[in-house]
């Protein structure tokens, strides 16, 4: 399941990051999203949904949504 099916409120576990892009990879690591890391999705928006990440909040595109596996 990808973040675009979470549920707002609930904490997952990030198992992976499925792209090709290893700029894109390279930014979510540098939020702190990476495989093994919790991630808590806040709510969904029309375009994507936004996400806690350690201490940080994020508005992610649908596109970075379906890309982070949990």
């Amino acid at each position: 399941m990808n973040l675009t099916g979470a549920n707002a409120g609930e904490t997952y576990i990030v198992k992976d990051i499925q792209t090709d892009d290893e700029d894109l990879k390279a930014f979510l690591f540098s939020l702190g999203c990476y495989s093994g890391e919790p991630i808590t999705v806040i709510s969904h928006l029309k375009g994507g949904c936004v996400v806690s990440i350690k201490d940080g909040r994020y508005n992610i595109d649908k596109g970075i949504a379906q890309a982070v596996l949990i």
